[in-house]
């Protein structure tokens, strides 16, 4: 497969971190963004050939003057990947405060809509490419304590199947569950029972070709890194 270019929102740790790895192994560009400096800049320095940007998705100012930058440089994306997200301290709902649960909302949501705003237009235009919206299994489930998470997830399973029925033939719009990984978001939930699962590094070796291998032809499915 020839060099693809990535835009990934939430490159700093994690399964963004880990993709990013991973796609540099295979050959392809990172354009990513995260809002630690001190990571953004060593990831700059691992990977000179990409771009490395400290931005806040939850700022429409922000993503727009990022995606200018970048698309004096590159040409529209071949895969726009939503990965970046927050999630609550375990709790009840009605013990979260506004302040936490309204920042969890304008990363997972608005953020994810503020990326597909800034670069969808130039995708289309392109006639290819595919967005990823990453979703969860407590976007398809529930669970107590993390509400407002399942919540902001469920809106994305929405917004990626409203999306698909917007965007022309030649893109595809799908929401993506990546399975249970051992991440620190994760032990926020289960603390040392997340150590059963596979580790960031070892899932994007799975991930990063089955995020590949989507198409157009899959426009509008929730789909599951299998």
């Amino acid at each position: 497969m020839a060099g693809k270019t990535i835009v990934l929102a939430g490159v700093t740790k994690g399964l963004g971190r880990a993709m990013t790895e991973e796609f540099n192994n295979l050959g392809h560009i990172v354009l990513g963004c995260g809002r630690s400096r001190g990571e953004i800049e060593t990831l700059q320095e691992i990977y000179p050939e990409g771009d490395f940007q400290v931005v806040d998705i939850a700022d429409a100012d922000r993503v727009e003057g990022w995606r200018d930058r970048l698309l004096e440089k590159w040409d529209a994306p071949d895969y726009l990947i939503n990965n970046a997200a927050l999630i609550n301290s375990p709790a009840p709902l009605w013990e979260i405060g506004d302040r936490e649960f309204s920042q969890l909302i304008d990363v997972n949501i608005k953020g994810t809509a503020n990326t597909i705003r800034a670069f969808l237009p130039s995708m289309i235009a392109k006639k290819a490419g595919v967005v990823v919206n990453f979703s969860s299994g407590w976007g398809r489930s529930t669970s107590p304590e993390v509400v407002p998470y399942c919540a902001s997830k469920w809106a994305i399973e929405g917004l990626s199947r409203g999306l698909a029925r917007e965007v022309p033939k030649n893109i595809a719009v799908v929401a993506l569950n990546p399975g249970i990984i051992d991440t620190e978001m994760l032990r926020t939930c289960w603390g040392e029972g997340a150590a059963g699962y596979p580790q960031p590094q070892q899932w994007a070796k799975k991930a990063v070709p089955f995020i590949l291998k989507i198409k157009s032809r899959d426009n509008g499915k929730s789909l599951t890194v299998s």
